[in-house]
């Protein structure tokens, strides 16, 4: 006798004469369907929606999918999964991780340089002017150390005048046998006090300009400096590198690291050239400004000292009225914003 086939639930799907699905199997069908399904596929729910065979619309299928509880609900589409949104702590450990690389790089190509083992890039026209400029900057603030010792030796050269002239006026009105000597003796010393100030004031303002070339023109350039050799260092550390990948053979596994070098060189050669081309522009406007500058301190400084020994008060004058060096009266304080409205 002949075995009967294995039946199922949807091998049984009884149908109307308008070809739709009666409504009391249609709900088994769908649990049977749900139950037959691999537990792989993630599917929380799945419905089936039939329409006739005449019909216009094709059958839909939704599937909800359960991850990191959520539902995520797709119809009539492909499902789409988003990007898993970015650790702020593997970014963090991702730039340590480049930091320290490019540190190693660095420190590796320095201290190559030194054993006298690496070689280096040098621009010979650019390190010639860049070892000008610091040895200038030496001698420069050497100027500026003994025109503050200058300063400050005259201030108390003045100050001893005044405190002399006001003892010689002092015995001049109490001596009547000697009082047209100590007198004149005041009147001079008196004369020398207010001439080595405005001999003051020239030097101080001389100081100012050339502690504000050294300590901030120099200074802001040298910074520049100091951020081209360091962009030249990381050049030449991954020229070496490539240099070492290209010597080495060349296969499916080399090729990427090769082609990887070779993208880093190129990011840091084109720096490279960048800070070389801001170093010779920040140099030659330096340059300019410095010698437009020491030129009008130095005439100051020249007149000022010449007028003020030989004696020359008017000429000592004019020179500050001509570099526009106001003198501060002392024990006056400058006036207020309100009263000079």
């Amino acid at each position: 006798m002949a075995q009967e086939s294995p039946k199922n639930s949807a091998a049984e799907i009884p149908v109307t004469s308008n070809g739709e699905v009666e409504d009391s199997h249609e709900h088994a069908y769908h649990r049977d369907l749900k139950h037959s399904l691999p537990s792989g596929l993630g599917l929380s729910e799945t419905q089936i929606t039939s329409h006739g065979f005449d019909g216009t619309k094709e059958g839909v299928i939704e599937a909800g999918a359960s991850q990191g509880g959520q539902r995520t609900h797709t119809k009539g589409g492909p499902v789409i999964l988003a990007d898993e949104i970015k650790n702020p702590a593997m970014e963090k450990l991702e730039l340590v991780r480049k930091w320290s690389l490019n540190t190693y790089k660095c420190t590796r190509q320095i201290i190559s340089e030194k054993l006298g083992r690496g070689s280096r890039t040098v621009d010979l026209e650019l390190e010639a002017q860049i070892d000008i400029l610091r040895d200038n900057k030496k001698k420069y603030e050497n100027i500026l150390k003994l025109a503050q010792t200058l300063a400050t030796q005259l201030f108390q050269m003045v100050h001893t005048q005044k405190q002399l002239g006001d003892a010689f006026a002092d015995l001049s009105l109490k001596s009547l046998e000697l009082h047209e000597e100590f007198g004149y003796n005041a009147d001079t010393q008196k004369l020398l006090a207010k001439n080595g100030e405005t001999l003051l004031g020239a030097i101080n303002f001389f100081i100012a300009s050339v502690n504000t070339l050294v300590n901030k023109t120099i200074e802001d350039t040298l910074m520049t400096v100091k951020q081209y050799e360091n962009a030249r260092i990381e050049y030449d550390a991954y020229r070496t590198d490539l240099e070492e990948l290209n010597l080495g053979p060349r296969d499916a596994n080399t090729l990427p690291k090769i082609e990887h070098s070779q993208h880093l060189f190129q990011i840091h050669k084109e720096k490279y050239d960048k800070m070389r081309s801001d170093v010779s522009v920040k140099l030659k406007f330096l340059e300019e400004n410095k010698v437009k500058v020491l030129r009008n301190q130095l005439v100051l400084f020249h007149s000022a000292v010449a007028a003020y020994f030989a004696g020359n008060q008017k000429q000592l004058e004019l020179t500050l009225k001509q570099f526009h060096v106001k003198l501060k009266t002392p024990g006056v304080d400058a006036p207020s914003w309100l009263e000079e409205q």
